[in-house]
């Protein structure tokens, strides 16, 4: 689904910026404001810095003087507002709505899909099809960091979303609003994959792990610790013990040189 943040009249330039930083990271780009304290708060030093980065939705950004403007093209709307009203869209937490929003997309698509093909075998070839539905869009609306959303801006939309949080500490920064509601979007769309900062391991295996518990049999040995005429089943333990470890291939390494510290310190001990 097409993607917005819109920020109504937001006052402070480095939310704005920190705002455009949060879109970027969970992969979205398409920011809107309607009517900023700043006309060039896209261009401000504290916005750019607190953007760190992400100056290409900084540069896609547009403002606009209406919400209606905002609003072109997309056909669901999020409200985020905490304050109590006495009516107006139902409350709800992002992922259980985000959840709910996307079955109903699929049904949604499915019936089109359905229809679109019954009407393609009923079709003459003479008869130009229908053009496609458009693809739905969501915007997530947050208002001023000083008074919120607006009520009317909150009527018109589909849902208020709120954040589960602290009920005797619920204020959030704005542009950190923004970077929930956006991970919690962006998971239940399917989320990226987690890249490892280490570098993969390689597991030792059979035949390594074999070369090791024989090397320690021959140090074990070598410094009094397993009788060879009568083991009994200490080797067969210690191999159970190293396949519950799993031990990589560098540490392999490390035990093999445990166990030629070991005959070595048993060398010098008989000299």
């Amino acid at each position: 689904m097409k993607t917005r943040f819109v920020l109504i009249h937001t006052s402070h330039a480095g939310n704005v910026g920190a705002t455009a930083r949060a879109m970027k990271t969970m992969g979205f780009g398409d920011l809107v404001l309607v009517a900023p304290r700043w006309p060039n708060v896209l261009r401000r030093e504290e916005t750019i810095q607190r953007a760190s980065g992400a100056l290409d939705v900084l540069e896609n950004a547009r403002i606009v003087a209406t919400l209606d403007e905002a609003l072109d093209g997309v056909s669901h709307l999020c409200a985020t507002a905490m304050t109590p009203r006495d009516f107006g869209p139902p409350t709800v937490a992002p992922r259980a709505h985000f959840e709910s929003l996307l079955k109903s997309e699929l049904m949604t698509h499915s019936q089109q899909a359905l229809e679109a093909k019954n009407t393609l075998n009923i079709a003459s070839s003479e008869t130009p099809l229908a053009e496609p539905v458009a693809q739905a869009g969501v915007a997530f609306l947050f208002g001023s960091e000083r008074f919120g959303m607006a009520n009317e801006d909150v009527y018109r939309c589909h849902v208020a979303l709120s954040i589960p949080t602290n009920p005797q500490f619920s204020s959030l920064n704005l542009a950190a609003a923004v970077q929930l509601i956006a991970y919690e979007w962006r998971q239940a769309l399917g989320g990226f994959p987690v890249h490892s900062s280490t570098p993969e391991v390689q597991q030792a295996d059979a035949q390594q792990m074999a070369g090791m518990l024989a090397h320690w049999e021959q140090a074990l040995a070598a410094i009094g610790f397993l009788d060879p005429a009568a083991p009994k089943k200490l080797m067969p333990r210690l191999n159970q013990m190293f396949n519950r470890a799993q031990p990589t291939q560098e540490e392999i390494h490390i035990l093999r040189g445990v166990a030629k510290a070991m005959l070595q310190t048993a060398a010098q001990a008989k000299q």
